[in-house]
């Protein structure tokens, strides 16, 4: 079956106690948005992020989520969740998120994006749901969506393919890298062999295998 998006979503401004960012407010809630979407090395045209500090730039410039998982918050939580519930810009339908191997690219409309790492849970993200065990939760379920970098600018929209164009050899999955990173550090050694990996990353790693020794 055919990867598609199922929805571009955009953030909109919410001012609330739970958002991180100094001034109060945050670009979590994201709402799909119909027609195509300009995506740029910058992240999605229209989108609003509010602590650039942590959300946004070249390795995050965009952040998919899949539907599936997405289904299955909805029923361990018994209340809907509609595309943009996870702050996701790209809700993602018969793709494998989870699964996607650290540095391949996927052809989405006319942009190319490349996976770069998963997501993080945080505060804000537990207090827009309002669980507040919401990161232990996330970390557990490991399931955590995926960021992408923009190779090449383009127009995505709702039914696009999405197309895996290349993967590289080494198969680390951003599953593997969250596990590795949070619950599972047995596997902080093969997460090095995913170069495609942000550097901070990478050397966060190297950090936590030097002082195992």
């Amino acid at each position: 079956m055919t990867g598609r998006v199922a929805a571009v979503n955009l953030g909109i401004v919410t001012e609330a106690a739970w958002a991180g960012d100094a001034s109060g407010r945050s670009g979590i809630d994201k709402r799909p948005v119909d027609g195509p979407v300009l995506i740029s090395v910058d992240g999605v045209a229209g989108d609003f992020i509010a602590e650039r500090a942590h959300h946004g730039g070249p390795d995050q410039a965009v952040y998919a989520y899949a539907e599936e998982d997405a289904a299955w918050w909805a029923a361990d939580l018994g209340r809907a969740i509609g595309p943009g519930g996870f702050g996701e810009n790209l809700s993602t339908y018969a793709v494998d998120v989870t699964g996607a191997v650290i540095g391949e690219k996927w052809q989405v409309g006319s942009a190319l994006l490349q996976v770069t790492k998963p997501r993080t849970p945080c505060t804000t993200f537990a207090g827009f749901w309002g669980v507040p065990d919401l990161i232990r939760r996330f970390t557990v379920r490991a399931t955590p969506g995926a960021y992408l970098r923009v190779l090449r600018e383009g127009e995505v929209g709702a039914g696009d393919p999405v197309e895996v164009v290349e993967r590289p050899a080494h198969g680390v999955t951003i599953g593997e890298v969250f596990r590795a990173t949070s619950l599972e550090p047995e596997l902080l050694p093969r997460v090095l062999d995913a170069d495609d990996l942000p550097e901070p990353i990478l050397e966060k790693v190297r950090r936590r295998l030097a002082s195992r020794g």
